[in-house]
């Protein structure tokens, strides 16, 4: 503690001569020292004259972080100014000298180390608590791009949590910015990290009530989420799963998601057709499918089976909404059929049995025999009164000419 000026004076003499293993002590000993100060007790520390060291602190990373010397002890001596009780300041006097800048590109460079990255977004977090004015700062300055990259590319779930974050209170509060927001997280859902789309999923379902409206543009990476093989994105927050389990459970984030958007009138149609859809695979997918299994590669036709079994639990669970009228719309859009073929699919019970769940849910609500009367046509009475009594026995007692008759029950709608 500086207990006078002239302590004062030598400290930051002793800074300014210092190489920078002694600017790295001086550093240490002030977060042992100083952690969880508010403004006035750091100004006592430093005998009314704090800005001074903190403007020293701020110098020193601008001129250093490009090459990372001593990147997160500068980081955390800056987020003791930063976050301080009453230390507005503090943030004021950083922001003017291009603070802001600085930690977005700390963010964005790649050889930044994850850790670092972590911190700056922490501090670009407490940027956005003082309020409406310092959001829009950010975003002016291209925030909501760095940090989307960032979590889409981090290979830290630490990192890419305070990302999340960084991203969620952007939208809220924010309304100039907010649909730039929106549109970022929908761009992240088709990255190839899954741990970022489980979490621009789920942010988006955070933010989607702050927008209103919902965008057609995010239907099509919605639906695609359903075919991830990847155990986070498959049951968030659920047991660990191994890889024959992967295919049995939709993505509850995805699954969420989806029922979120098919609320909005605007996106409810494409949502429905996309969904009835994925039941049958399409010409570029069964290609790929063939392609990928002669290569010895199975990732592919997975993914494809995952979509088709997830796409038939979603159904499923539309229906048991008891929302009518998406019910109606299912049905004109000719979800049974759809279902009897995914039905079909004997290189993946999981597609059956979904399907099965799905169209037994339909026939549980079928209020005028609609539903019934096409699966008998297909299934006969007594098969479709199995699929209402034991699902599970309708695959295991299903001849193979009754599988190639499912399989071609939607040959009257092949492209």
């Amino acid at each position: 503690m500086c207990s006078s000026q002239e302590e004062l004076r030598q400290l930051l003499q002793r800074w300014d001569k210092g190489s920078k293993i002694v600017r790295a002590d001086i550093l240490t000993e002030f977060i042992t020292q100083c952690t969880n100060m508010t403004c006035s007790e750091l100004e006592q520390h430093f005998s009314d004259c704090a800005s001074l060291f903190l403007a020293r602190i701020t110098t020193w990373i601008r001129i250093t972080y490009m090459v990372g010397t001593h990147l997160n002890l500068q980081l955390k001596g800056l987020s003791i100014f930063i976050s301080s009780a009453s230390g507005h300041r503090f943030l004021t006097e950083f922001l003017e000298v291009g603070g802001i800048l600085t930690l977005l590109e700390i963010v964005g460079l790649s050889q930044t180390a994850e850790e670092d990255k972590k911190v700056a977004l922490d501090l670009l977090l407490q940027v956005t608590v003082a309020g409406r004015r310092y959001k829009e700062l950010l975003c002016e300055s291209y925030a909501v791009k760095v940090v989307a990259e960032c979590l889409g590319r981090s290979h830290s779930v630490a990192t890419q949590d305070v990302a999340r974050q960084l991203l969620h209170q952007l939208a809220v509060g924010n309304p100039r910015y907010q649909s730039q927001v929106y549109k970022a997280l929908v761009a992240l859902l088709p990255c190839n990290c899954e741990e970022a789309q489980r979490m621009a999923a789920h942010t988006l379902r955070e933010v989607q009530p702050i927008i209103g409206v919902a965008s057609v543009t995010a239907v099509e990476p919605s639906l695609q989420l359903l075919r991830s093989i990847h155990v986070d994105v498959q049951q968030e927050g659920g047991p660990v799963m191994s890889v024959t389990q992967w295919s049995c459970l939709l993505s509850s984030t995805a699954c969420e998601l989806l029922k979120d958007l098919v609320m909005h009138e605007e996106v409810r149609h494409p949502l429905l057709i996309g969904l009835v859809g994925l039941l049958k695979p399409s010409v570029d997918d069964s290609t790929q499918q063939r392609a990928h299994s002669r290569g010895g590669t199975r990732t592919t036709a997975l993914a494809v089976h995952v979509q088709q079994a997830g796409a038939a639990h979603m159904i499923q669970q539309l229906v048991d909404m008891k929302a009518q009228d998406v019910t109606d719309m299912l049905i004109e859009m000719s979800v049974v059929p759809h279902l009897l073929y995914a039905m079909g699919n004997s290189a993946h019970s999981n597609s059956q049995r979904q399907a099965s769940l799905a169209l037994k849910t339909l026939l549980e609500n079928d209020t005028d025999m609609t539903v019934r009367s096409q699966v008998e046509a297909i299934l006969g009475q007594e098969m479709c009164q199995m699929l209402l009594d034991d699902v599970d026995k309708v695959c295991d007692h299903m001849t193979m000419a009754q599988l190639d008759m499912l399989s071609s029950c939607l040959s009257s709608e092949s492209s």
